[in-house]
């Protein structure tokens, strides 16, 4: 059984969301439509095991993004301390993954509840709510799905490793979302985008971030079959990518590094697309997609619902 929600009925709006474009996108969603009236599906091939905890980067970042409880470097717990990274360093241990003593606290009271039958669904909604936080955010599966990296430099490598270890560097050479043909989207997910009102990609990295909630088998044909039209939001601003190595994954994947190679790269699934440019091959809201403070984020939120309701047929 899915968890039940603020509301029974599904959400108005779903969000698809990895990384911190679209954490910021939805925030500001929030402060939009209200908490009750959106879900964010987020991707958890990124998520690991170490420390004896289970950590799903990209779930988090959206909770605590959603909870205002972001630290200022963009990731983790405003002001969280380090004791227990500074603890094991002190024991030579190789800490190459940093997490800060209340985001370990999460991860590990997560690995708690999984390891006693609860599913990452399940625990990801109790830990929202022990901290308040009343949107929706539904992993994109229960199932265990990881996404890696094949570069020139360092072969294979999960995607944190690749991302912080590796510090992304090297040019992108392969990419596999390994479990997912095995994997299935939750109750959750399928309903949220059948009961949609809208639906938006969020601006995250395409390939690495979108592409593993894409490639679970179901979840393109519910996109493609829902009522609501999906609309995407590039994350390619003023030619540039705000955050992280998207345009290598872009040049793997042969895409031109603007909005056209972003609407390229989700094809039919998109009745239109929100850029800061010019987009010629479908429906496109050229605004100024930038999200640096909070009325930025309301503000793409906004009109981007606006453009998405537009668009329903």
């Amino acid at each position: 059984m899915g968890v039940s929600g603020p509301t029974e009925t599904g959400a108005d709006v779903v969000i698809l969301a990895g990384g911190t474009g679209g954490a910021k996108l939805a925030r500001g969603m929030v402060d939009v439509v209200g908490a009750a009236r959106l879900a964010v599906i987020v991707n958890t091939g990124d998520d690991v095991e170490i420390y004896g905890a289970h950590v799903s980067p990209d779930p988090d970042l959206v909770s605590f993004w959603l909870a205002d409880r972001i630290d200022e470097r963009g990731w983790g717990v405003r002001g969280d301390t380090f004791e227990v990274m500074d603890a094991l360093r002190a024991l030579e241990v190789d800490v190459w993954f940093n997490l800060g003593d209340r985001d370990l606290a999460w991860c590990l009271e997560r690995a708690r509840m999984l390891a006693e039958g609860l599913s990452p669904t399940e625990a990801l909604a109790l830990l929202n709510s022990a901290i308040g936080q009343r949107t929706r955010v539904l992993p994109m599966s229960d199932d265990p799905v990881h996404t890696w990296v094949r570069t020139g430099t360092a072969g294979w490598s999960g995607f944190q490793e690749f991302m912080i270890r590796e510090r992304a560097a090297g040019m992108v050479e392969d990419l596999e979302y390994r479990g997912a043909e095995e994997a299935a989207p939750t109750e959750d997910v399928l309903q949220a985008i059948a009961g949609a009102r809208a639906i938006v990609i969020g601006p995250s990295n395409p390939l690495a971030s979108i592409g593993p909630i894409l490639a679970l088998p179901g979840v393109h044909d519910a996109l493609l079959n829902a009522a609501a039209p999906v609309v995407a939001v590039s994350p390619i601003v003023a030619g540039e990518v705000v955050k992280g190595p998207t345009k290598s994954f872009m040049a793997f994947a042969a895409l031109d590094p603007n909005a056209d190679g972003i609407a390229d790269f989700y094809g039919e699934l998109l009745a239109g697309i929100v850029a800061d440019e010019n987009v010629g091959r479908l429906p496109s809201l050229r605004i100024d997609t930038l999200m640096g403070d909070a009325a930025a984020r309301a503000r793409v939120a906004e009109q981007t619902l606006s453009f998405a309701d537009g668009l329903r047929g």
